[in-house]
């Protein structure tokens, strides 16, 4: 099983671009992983603190429609985060919080298993819910303790709005990749981290401080899988692109239930991944993500949806050696 930590939030995500009518949508980087992670066909649950509002029962219920396993959820009196989606063409989405003493920040060390169980494989973490207190402060001890024990897969995934002292988060960053198994992290969010300093650089630091595998995410450009023996990079999966929200999200599931598909979802197995095997994860997860570009807002593909695609839009490298470097 797959466990994904964090936020669960209401994202309003504007009708047309440049309109200020907006829809609600389920979402929450951890929560679309959840849902992203269960259409592929991942055993999922999510852990963290879903309000009993009428935004929370909306959140709630559709981790029940999708299949995410909810026993990990603590409900709350507390309302619902909420958050405003700008989007424009050619940029990330850019996000307004509305986050004061809202359910999901408030998870407490008390609403988290003392232990899991052998079926957990994974736990998943990142994004807002690292920066909001005191629920930050409860997934990083979580964290802490899980480390070693099962596959740790970290994604910052940073909103540099709620960034207050960035040395600080910096530092924070770089502890909790050095503690992670597995890191997904954009190329913009390496940009922000380390201004004028080339992003592979920043994430070959980032496994000689412990992580056993760093993915850098490109956009357009594809992504690229690094490990202390290799690299592997592959380009895009062409599609007409509606919105990017959730893309990286759809990406990070796909990642996952495809080291698991493969076997390789244990701290011993993912150590020995082979180059054949990270380019095979590559090429699926850059598949879902943009699969989900091609939808509004977060709607991750199923493996129907995967199937279906087929190979008519093969990503510009493919799977032989030249995709190899």
């Amino acid at each position: 099983m797959i466990v994904s930590c964090g936020e669960a939030l209401i994202d309003f995500v504007p009708r047309k671009e440049g309109e200020l009518t907006y829809v609600p949508c389920a979402g929450g980087s951890p929560y679309n992983l959840a849902i992203a992670a269960s259409r592929l066909g991942a055993k999922v649950g999510f852990l963290g603190k879903i309000s009993s509002d009428f935004f929370g029962n909306l959140l709630f219920n559709r981790l029940l429609a999708e299949g995410v396993d909810t026993k990990f959820i603590r409900r709350s009196d507390r309302l619902s985060t909420l958050a405003f989606v700008g989007i424009e063409r050619g940029r990330e989405p850019r996000y307004a919080f509305y986050i004061n003493d809202s359910a999901d920040r408030n998870l407490l060390e008390t609403d988290v298993p003392g232990s899991f169980s052998d079926e957990v494989e994974c736990l998943e973490f990142g994004s807002i819910s690292l920066l909001l207190e005191p629920g930050a402060r409860t997934i990083k001890n979580l964290i802490r303790r899980e480390a070693g024990r099962r596959v740790i897969s970290y994604d910052p995934n940073i909103r540099s709005m709620l960034v207050s002292d960035v040395e600080a988060f910096r530092r924070e960053v770089e502890e909790l990749a050095a503690l992670a198994t597995i890191v997904k992290v954009s190329r913009a969010d390496l940009e922000w981290l380390y201004p004028g300093r080339n992003g592979e650089d920043s994430a070959r630091a980032w496994l000689a401080a412990g992580a056993e595998i760093v993915v850098v995410t490109r956009g357009k450009d594809g992504a690229v899988v690094l490990t202390p023996g290799f690299r592997v990079e592959s380009g895009e999966y062409p599609v007409e692109v509606i919105d990017t929200v959730g893309a990286g999200d759809s990406f990070h599931a796909a990642l996952l239930l495809r080291l698991s598909q493969l076997g390789r979802l244990s701290i011993p197995r993912v150590e020995n991944l082979t180059r054949a095997e990270a380019l095979d994860v590559l090429i699926f997860a850059i598949k879902a993500s943009s699969l989900n570009c091609a939808r509004r807002g977060a709607d991750p593909p199923t493996m129907d949806d995967m199937v279906q695609a087929g190979r008519t839009a093969q990503p510009s490298l493919g799977a032989g050696e030249e995709g190899l470097s």
